[in-house]
């Protein structure tokens, strides 16, 4: 893949006022008007994909585990540490839980 010397990320509201604007690059209805064998081609002929080859064989898809309710206690200040970090804030409550978990998993089975 060719080495990329200016990378910028946006906001997906961001993107939208680009759209508005005028100032997007891309050329939405012409990539919708084109078919499949167009977008195959199109997509061969682009030199970051040259010899990508995906293999969808042994794709699975993973369903999450639904989440059990939990009214549990913690310290003020941890609470409000993870909802400054905004939304989302229980999730990575949930992953430093599940980080903590399986590192002591691996701990005792050794």
């Amino acid at each position: 893949m060719a080495k990329k010397e200016h990378i910028v990320s946006y906001t997906a509201e961001e993107l939208r006022a680009m759209q508005a604007r005028g100032e997007s690059k891309s050329d939405w209805a012409r990539a919708a008007a084109m078919t499949d064998a167009e977008l195959e081609a199109s997509i061969a002929a682009d030199p970051d994909e040259a010899g990508l080859v995906a293999d969808w064989s042994k794709a699975s898809v993973e369903m999450p585990q639904p989440k059990a309710v939990l009214n549990m206690r913690v310290d003020r200040d941890v609470l409000e540490f993870f909802r400054r970090e905004g939304r989302g804030y229980q999730t990575k409550i949930n992953a430093v839980l599940r980080s903590y978990v399986e590192q002591m998993t691996h701990h005792k089975s050794r």
